[in-house]
């Protein structure tokens, strides 16, 4: 014999929940590429402006180079920028030097200023060769001894020291130049002026 089930009928319009009564897990939304398309767009945008800085760069860098290759032109240097060595020797330029520089040695005349004896003199002899009055003073000289160290001048240490004066065309002038301690004198350098042109002479 068979058994019927108690239908239960549906009611129009009323939803068919699910058994336990929960309403059914909302959908994820669906993901567009709009992002990725923006991303490929704008690192698109900055691998072109790094290419154009490069292309820039490299062009700038071949310009520098032929600038710098185009100017061999040797830099003029001023007789106050060299060294004592790098000056002509008054015996070979008497004919055109508007000064004429001699020194010889000579011995330590101590002064009542000096502290002690422990000095070493050069006695120099100035010419002005030139057209215009030259101004000598005793701190315009410097001392160079065989080992290539400069001394300068020490005022008022010895009593022969030249004077300061200013020298008319065709005068001389003669007087000690002195340096601190016992050493050899090599040559004297007169500048004219602290930062004119420089004369040397060999110690005889």
């Amino acid at each position: 014999m068979n058994q019927q089930h108690p239908h239960h009928p549906h009611v129009p319009n009323q939803p068919a929940w699910p058994p336990g009564g929960y309403n059914p897990p909302p959908q994820p939304p669906k993901k567009t590429n709009v992002g990725k398309v923006i991303g490929l767009g704008c690192a698109g945008v900055i691998g072109l402006v790094v290419l154009i800085g490069v292309i820039g760069v490299a062009a700038g860098g071949d310009g520098d180079k032929d600038d710098k290759t185009t100017s061999s032109a040797p830099a003029t240097v001023p007789d106050a920028g060299r060294t004592a060595d790098d000056l002509p020797n008054q015996d070979d330029a008497k004919a055109t030097s508007s000064v004429t520089l001699k020194a010889r040695k000579t011995s330590f005349s101590k002064s009542i200023l000096a502290s002690d004896s422990n000095y070493t003199s050069v006695l120099v002899t100035l010419t002005n060769n030139g057209h215009e009055p030259l101004d000598v003073n005793p701190l315009f000289f410097t001392i160079t001894d065989t080992n290539g160290t400069k001394h300068t001048h020490e005022l008022a240490a010895d009593e022969q020291q030249i004077d300061t004066v200013k020298l008319a065309p065709g005068e001389n002038i003669s007087g000690t130049v002195t340096g601190k301690a016992t050493f050899t004198p090599k040559y004297v350098t007169f500048t004219n002026g602290f930062l004119g042109d420089s004369y040397r002479a060999d110690v005889s």
